[in-house]
């Protein structure tokens, strides 16, 4: 993956959540709200993040317990299908939260030991601050809830959050066409 479109990826995903609350209308809110509970989003997003997963899983190397993969890959499979089943509440943020981890590794390794372009360090913190919030909510997702109770309780909130993702969004596109 190139560094321009490591840096793309985040400002695009940054300014179309910053458009979402900016907009804040009653069915985007509702979406919004929906969200963690969601079962089409955790068959979405944790069904693409456990095939991803498994995929990595079935691709180790001998130094990583490849000799053992078929046993890991079974076991994990196993405990994927049977979270839909077990752990249904907050599956979608649990979801979001692989898919956020997995993504992050091509996203860094695309701006690794690149020095030469100081404002690199934009679209890697961006990445670094989406990892700790899917470590955390990957951890308690429940409090995403909270946050979009919390969020959604005064208008104000929601637009100052969509106008600060779509301005570091936007600064991150610009970034983007500099390297």
């Amino acid at each position: 993956m190139s560094l321009t479109l490591a840096t793309l990826i985040p400002a695009l995903v940054l300014a179309a959540l910053g458009a979402l609350l900016l907009v804040n209308n009653s069915a985007i809110v509702a979406m919004f709200k929906a969200f963690p509970r969601s079962k089409t989003a955790a068959g979405v997003l944790f069904g693409a993040g456990a095939l991803w997963f498994l995929f990595n899983i079935w691709h180790l190397s001998e130094a990583d317990f490849g000799e053992y993969r078929k046993g890991l890959f079974i076991g994990f499979a196993i405990v994927a299908a049977l979270s839909f089943y077990y752990v249904p509440d907050f599956l979608a943020v649990r979801g979001a939260s692989i898919l956020m981890l997995l993504v992050a590794t091509p996203l860094l390794d695309a701006g690794f030991l690149i020095f030469q372009f100081k404002l690199v360090w934009l679209y890697k913190l961006a990445v670094i601050i989406g990892v700790a919030l899917a470590i955390y909510l990957g951890a308690v997702p429940y409090r995403l809830r909270d946050f979009f109770q919390w969020l959604f309780a005064r208008a104000d909130r929601a637009r100052t959050l969509g106008t600060a993702l779509m301005a570091y969004g936007v600064l991150l596109a610009v970034v983007a066409f500099t390297y």
